[in-house]
């Protein structure tokens, strides 16, 4: 059956290139330059999709969106702009396109974008209403628009959503993205990260607890879920939660209910769930440290945050959001010369979006000049410790290390160190990685491992080879 699609676009280049590529895949395809245009052509030709760029000569091509549904009830219509960021995918999804495609687009993901435009409804409009002009998510690069359109699909439905991705990338910011943009933005958004919360109080955290259930509950406590009431309840570090405690989640999501701890009375679980991770979860279910069935109910739609470094071209744009934020907060205001941007597009970002927000603010608050050079930039860089990601970072290891090997060799002249230097070398870099590693684990030694990339029995027999007490190291010693 011959399908109809017509194109908008100011772009005859455009026009054309979507033309011809819809017409060899054997739809019939007319092509509008103007919203005036587009109004002349709909009617006689009786499209069945419509392709729209948003920014046209006499008009918003998203504000056409509502009066297509009105007109010609429906019509699926795909949205093609230039103005990549989260606020255009949301206002796509709110006035009830189909799909919204950023440019640059592909061709190919054009013509997979309209066979499933013809092939099924038109999605309901979003309900959602906030202000989009003040998203927290920055970024235009491929990888960040296809998380815009991730969250954009599922802000109207109460699906359960798993945020994955490095510390540091914004997890939080696509969480309370979420919440803000949906129908239950009016109630509370609350936030609770898992690693922070001792083992044995994870239960009384997150259900609650009723006067005498344990020892010091010295009156009823209300939990996380009961906080959350009607909002959004986002679990973080979802992946350091307990064995025991993951059964009681498990629980809750598919029978939407729970008890307080020391309770008997069932309460109704009206939250939607959204958990984060920074670590490798699915390998976590795999060594059986997380339950592959709760995995499968937090991960209904899962959201992979890029790091920085995968998504380098944003980062100009994030600096000038987080000197324009920090003037906000009182901050000079500064501004960064060319030599300065360029740099920071060469740095690594080990930290992410979090360390390049911090750097931004420290300029701001230490840096005289208003414009900043190069030379502020590698100040403050080596005043973080001087990690310039993993390459970086690496080869100041190395640099360390031979400096020290050089003074080593220079005072024993002209004689050799005594044998045993690769080991007396290794145990003086293992020694304060095991010692720091289990701190920054506060002392867990799961966690210790899977930082190091080791197993648990390995770092067990470092630990005692060095002498190192993982007690200690749990006092922060």
């Amino acid at each position: 059956m011959t399908t109809r699609v017509l194109v908008v676009d100011d772009d005859a280049a455009i026009r054309t290139v979507v033309r011809e590529a819809l017409r060899r895949e054997g739809h019939v395809v007319e092509t509008a330059a103007s919203i005036a245009e587009l109004r002349r052509v709909i009617g006689p030709f009786g499209p069945d999709v419509l392709v729209t760029d948003v920014v046209l000569p006499d008009g918003d091509g998203l504000d056409l969106v509502p009066e297509i549904a009105a007109l010609h009830p429906g019509l699926p219509v795909i949205v093609l702009s230039a103005r990549n960021t989260l606020a255009t995918a949301v206002r796509a999804t709110e006035r009830g396109a189909f799909d919204y495609l950023p440019k640059p687009f592909d061709l190919d993901e054009l013509r997979r974008a309209v066979a499933g435009a013809i092939a099924k409804a038109r999605d309901p409009a979003s309900e959602a209403a906030a202000d989009v002009h003040e998203l927290p998510l920055i970024g235009r690069s491929p990888a960040m628009q296809a998380v815009y359109r991730t969250i954009a699909r599922v802000v109207a439905h109460d699906l359960t959503v798993l945020v994955l991705g490095e510390s540091g990338t914004g997890k939080e910011l696509v969480a309370r993205a979420i919440h803000d943009l949906g129908p239950r933005r009016a109630k509370p958004f609350v936030a609770v990260n898992m690693a922070a919360i001792p083992r044995e109080l994870i239960e009384s955290e997150l259900f609650g607890h009723e006067r005498g259930a344990f020892t010091g509950a010295a009156q009823r406590n209300a939990g996380r879920f009961e906080q959350a009431a009607g909002g959004t309840l986002f679990l973080d570090e979802i992946g350091d939660m307990p064995v025991d405690a993951q059964t009681r989640l498990l629980r809750v999501l598919q029978e939407g209910e729970y008890t307080t701890v020391g309770g008997a009375r069932a309460i109704r679980a009206d939250v939607r769930v959204i958990a984060a991770t920074n670590t490798d979860i699915a390998r976590d279910v795999s060594e059986g440290r997380f339950r592959e069935d709760l995995y499968y109910r937090l991960a209904v739609v899962p959201i992979e945050l890029p790091a920085l470094r995968q998504r380098i071209e944003d980062v100009p744009e994030l600096a000038r959001h987080f000197l324009d934020r920090a003037a906000a907060d009182g901050l000079p205001r500064k501004t960064l010369d060319e030599h300065a941007t360029d740099r920071l597009l060469r740095h690594g970002w080990p930290g992410n979006v979090r360390e390049l927000e911090n750097l931004m603010r420290r300029l701001a608050a230490l840096v005289r000049e208003e414009r900043v050079g190069l030379d502020a930039i590698e100040t403050q860089l080596g005043s973080a410790g001087g990690a310039g990601g993993a390459a970086e970072g690496a080869d100041g290891l190395a640099a360390t290390v031979e400096a020290h090997l050089i003074a080593l060799f220079a005072a024993f002249g002209r004689e050799l160190p005594p044998d045993g230097l690769y080991d007396r070398v290794l145990a003086e870099v293992e020694a304060p990685l095991l010692r720091l590693s289990l701190a920054a684990a506060r002392g867990n030694q799961i966690r210790a491992a899977r930082l190091l990339g080791i197993n648990r029995n390995t770092l067990r027999k470092k630990l005692s080879e060095r002498g190192i007490d993982p007690a200690a190291a749990r006092r922060g010693r």
